[in-house]
C-alpha cells in the first residue's frame, strides 16, 4: 500500500505548492487502497496540512508571501467555509456540480490570460486599507467555493490574488499557502479528535508530500509563472473532467 501510495502522494505534494489541486491526485489514490471512507479523509488531511506547512513556511522565508493580507484572508476563508459547507447540506449535488462545470472554463482562460513571465508584484499600488479589506474579502471568495466544491481551492486562490490584487504568481501562491493553512488544519483537528487518522499509513505518506511540497515550492519560488501557468492548466484539466464524470 505504501509503495502504491507514497510515489501518488509526492506528486500530490509537488503539484499543490506549485498550483494548488494536490487532492485531486491524493484524494484518488487513498481512494484506491480500499481503505475506510473515514480513514481516507483523515489520512489526505493529515498529508495535506504537514505537507502545506513545509510549502508555506518555504514561501515565507523566500519573501513571497503577504503575511498581513494572507492572515486576513485565512480569516475569511475559515469564516466563508464554515457557513458554505452547511448550505451544501441543503443544495441539491445535481446543481453544485453543475455551477462547478459552468465554472471551470472560465478558470481555464483566465489562467491563459495571464502573461506569461509577468512575475512583477504590483500589489503596493492599492491603497493599504483598501488591500486589507480586499485581502478578508478574498479570504471569504475563496473559503465559499472551498466549502461548496472543495477541489482546486489553491488554484483559484492563486487566481483571484493575481487578478484582483494584482500580486505576481509567486506571492499569490504563498498568500495560498497561508489560506489553505487555516481550513487544513481546521479540519485536521475534527480527524485527530475522532480518531480516524491511520498514522501507520499517514505518516510515512505525509513525509512523501513533504518531500514533494519542498521540491515544488523551490521550482515555484525559482521559475515564477514559465512553470506555473501549464502546472495550473493541468490542475483545471484534471477538475473539469472529474467533474463531468461525476456530472454525467
Amino acid at each position: 500500500m505504501l509503495l502504491f501510495l507514497c510515489p501518488a502522494l509526492f506528486l500530490s505534494g509537488f503539484v499543490d505548492s506549485v498550483a494548488g489541486g494536490g487532492g485531486l491526485i491524493s484524494m484518488p489514490a487513498i481512494l484506491l487502497t480500499g481503505l475506510p471512507l473515514q480513514q481516507v479523509y483523515g489520512i489526505n488531511k493529515f498529508t495535506a496540512a504537514s505537507g502545506t506547512t513545509f510549502s508555506a513556511i518555504r514561501y515565507f522565508r523566500h519573501g513571497a508571501v503577504d503575511i498581513k493580507i494572507a492572515l486576513l484572508s485565512a480569516c475569511g476563508a475559515f469564516l466563508a467555509s464554515s457557513f458554505s459547507s452547511r448550505a451544501v447540506l441543503f443544495l441539491p449535488e445535481r446543481l453544485l456540480k453543475g455551477a462547478l462545470l459552468c465554472l471551470m472554463p472560465i478558470v481555464v482562460v483566465l489562467i491563459l490570460m495571464k502573461k506569461k513571465g509577468n512575475d512583477t508584484n504590483r500589489s503596493t499600488e492599492i491603497p493599504i486599507k483598501k488591500r486589507y479589506l480586499m485581502g478578508f474579502l478574498i479570504g471569504m471568495i475563496v473559503g465559499c467555493y472551498d466549502g461548496l466544491f472543495g477541489p482546486g481551492t489553491g488554484t483559484i486562490a492563486i487566481l483571484v490574488y493575481c487578478y484582483l490584487m494584482k500580486y505576481d504568481m509567486k506571492t499569490a501562491g504563498g498568500n495560498a499557502k497561508i489560506l489553505n493553512l487555516a481550513s487544513n488544519y481546521a479540519a485536521l483537528v475534527t480527524y485527530i479528535l475522532a480518531g480516524t487518522i491511520n498514522y501507520a499509513i499517514a505518516v510515512p505518506a505525509a513525509c512523501c508530500c513533504i518531500v514533494g511540497n519542498l521540491i515544488g515550492s523551490g521550482l515555484a519560488l525559482k521559475k515564477g509563472s514559465v512553470v506555473i501557468r501549464p502546472i495550473m492548466l493541468v490542475v483545471a484539466a484534471l477538475l473539469i473532467g472529474k467533474t463531468v464524470m461525476d456530472f454525467f
